[in-house]
């Protein structure tokens, strides 16, 4: 498969250590076809089986690290790696401190969250629709993080939010701002009343802040991409249901490199 690796990915734009790596694909190139046109990753989708694994394979050899794949359902399950599986794992987070194993997570909508901390020692993936920012995915991933960090560490983290359904087309009705805001009377600022009557307009990007925030995590990137809005770039569930997947990458490289 030819493809042009400057169109395959975004990096993140944010200050991470020279240790830290990581990425996220967007839907051009690959050989899926149909309603998976580009690069799908993912295998559960519909997809023909082959091209997934082909565009698995080509998404590999770019990045000079192993990938471990999850198996994701909103959950707030975390996986520590210490190596990479063949089959994915049950969970919507992973982390680790092993060189060259790619915490990786996909997504149509739902948030992908990269984290490192600034010593370039420790990273995580963690995927966050809005059942896994409710339930505390953020805060299991981030007491992880903690409780594995080394005794000295300052667990000073870096967080970079990928590309999401963006907050004029993340729809939900009255039962998810109620059960946001029953948790957290500060959540009401990342909703705002539809035009459907009934409903509200979620703010993803801003309810995952909040959570950072409320932890006392201060260095956050990104957010500015709606997967929602642009069929060229990103795959998006609520646009098209029957659609592939992007993945979000990260991995480090050891510290005498």
């Amino acid at each position: 498969m030819t493809q042009n690796a400057s169109d395959a990915w975004i990096l993140p734009n944010w200050p991470a250590p020279a240790t830290v790596h990581a990425m996220c694909t967007t839907r051009k190139g690959g050989v899926s076809q149909g309603p998976f046109a580009g690069l799908n990753l993912g295998a559960h989708v519909g997809d023909n089986l082959e091209s997934v694994q082909q565009n698995r394979n080509w998404l590999g050899a770019q990045i000079n690290a192993s990938i471990q794949w999850l198996h994701q359902t909103h959950s707030t399950q975390i996986e520590q790696l210490e190596s990479v599986s063949t089959e994915p794992l049950d969970a919507d987070a992973a982390w680790t401190k092993q060189p060259y194993l790619a915490c990786t997570v996909m997504t149509a909508d739902c948030l992908p969250i990269l984290i490192c901390n600034q010593e370039g020692t420790q990273v995580a993936a963690i995927h966050a629709g809005w059942r896994g920012l409710l339930n505390g995915i953020i805060e299991a991933s981030v007491a992880a993080l903690i409780k594995g960090a080394h005794p000295l560490s300052h667990h000073e983290w870096l967080v970079w939010l990928g590309p999401a359904i963006g907050p004029n087309h993340f729809e939900v009705g009255q039962d998810v701002y109620d059960a946001f805001t029953q948790r957290d009377n500060g959540s009401a600022s990342a909703f705002r009343i539809s035009s459907t009557k009934g409903k509200f307009l979620a703010n993803l990007y801003e309810l995952a802040k909040q959570r950072f925030q409320n932890i006392g995590i201060q260095h956050l990137y990104g957010g500015e991409y709606c997967s929602y809005s642009d069929p060229t770039h990103w795959y998006s569930y609520r646009r098209d249901h029957s659609t592939g997947r992007m993945a979000s990458l990260i991995w480090l490289s050891p510290q005498n490199l």
